[in-house]
């Protein structure tokens, strides 16, 4: 059975842990060269020694999402690695509670909002921006972006965050626009409340880390958290050729959370 990435090159940033890791490895597995993108090199590097364990191909490059000139690096060697670009997936995020506990809207520093806003929205445009010369050769081209549901509803303690993932949304649509007469394709999808180390810093940030838990797992119609495997199978959907007449869309992977007003008990 053909794998549906064969031998075409993603680049995935915030590779080395969460959705990234998982997207990473179920990419190689579909037969893609993949390029593990993170600052953390040690989990970077575990990150392409696990997927090389499972046969598949990758390599790691160290990126500073607050720099252009990193990402720029960033693509410009991937091409001299593996020879061009296919797939960009722009994963990696950060959450103010990452940084900060004075996350409320008068409390949360400038600084602050603009560190999640140069590695959530303009890191976002920026891998855009130097991919598109490598995926203008592509015959498969694809950009995967991760927004979130916090796109559409609001939580607490994340208006950096919320906004941020609101104008990646937003981003995705006007980069479809942009790039369709190239024959690139350009998605994004949202995630809810997804088992990774992010949300368990969101959750643990919370003056009742047990009641926030549990509220996010009861706001979904999947009464659970979601795993990163789970949303992995959807990034490489969206990036090979089953979602070819698919672009400029949103893709809500959050346990049916914006499908009801609701909550499940505990």
């Amino acid at each position: 059975m053909a794998k549906r990435l064969e031998e075409r090159v993603c680049v995935v940033t915030g590779a080395a842990q969460g959705m990234g890791r998982a997207s990473a490895r179920e990419m190689a597995r579909e037969g893609a060269k993949v390029i593990v993108a993170d600052i953390n090199e040690a989990a970077g590097r575990d990150a392409v020694d696990l997927i090389i364990s499972e046969g598949g191909t990758a390599q790691f490059i160290k990126v500073d999402l607050r720099s252009s000139e990193s990402i720029r690096n960033l693509m410009d060697q991937t091409a001299k690695l593996y020879g061009g670009i296919d797939v960009v997936h722009a994963n990696a995020a950060i959450h103010e509670t990452d940084l900060t506990p004075n996350t409320s809207i008068e409390e949360l520093p400038e600084e602050i909002w603009d560190v999640v806003n140069d590695i959530n929205l303009k890191a976002v445009w920026l891998c855009t921006k130097y991919a598109v010369p490598y995926l203008k050769n592509s015959e498969a081209a694809a950009i995967v972006n991760v927004a979130s549901t916090g796109a559409t509803v609001a939580y607490p303690m994340a208006a950096a965050y919320c906004a941020t993932k609101g104008g990646v949304e937003m981003l995705t649509k006007a980069s479809a626009t942009d790039l369709a007469k190239f024959g690139i394709r350009v998605n994004c999808y949202c995630p809810a409340a997804i088992r990774t180390p992010m949300l368990e810093k969101y959750i643990s940030a919370a003056d009742d880390p047990s009641a926030v838990e549990a509220f996010l797992r009861g706001a979904h119609l999947l009464p659970r958290l979601g795993e990163p495997e789970e949303v992995a199978k959807l990034a490489v959907f969206l990036a090979c050729s089953d979602s070819s007449f698919i672009t400029g869309a949103a893709y809500l992977i959050d346990g049916g959370a914006l499908a009801w007003r609701g909550l499940n008990a505990a």
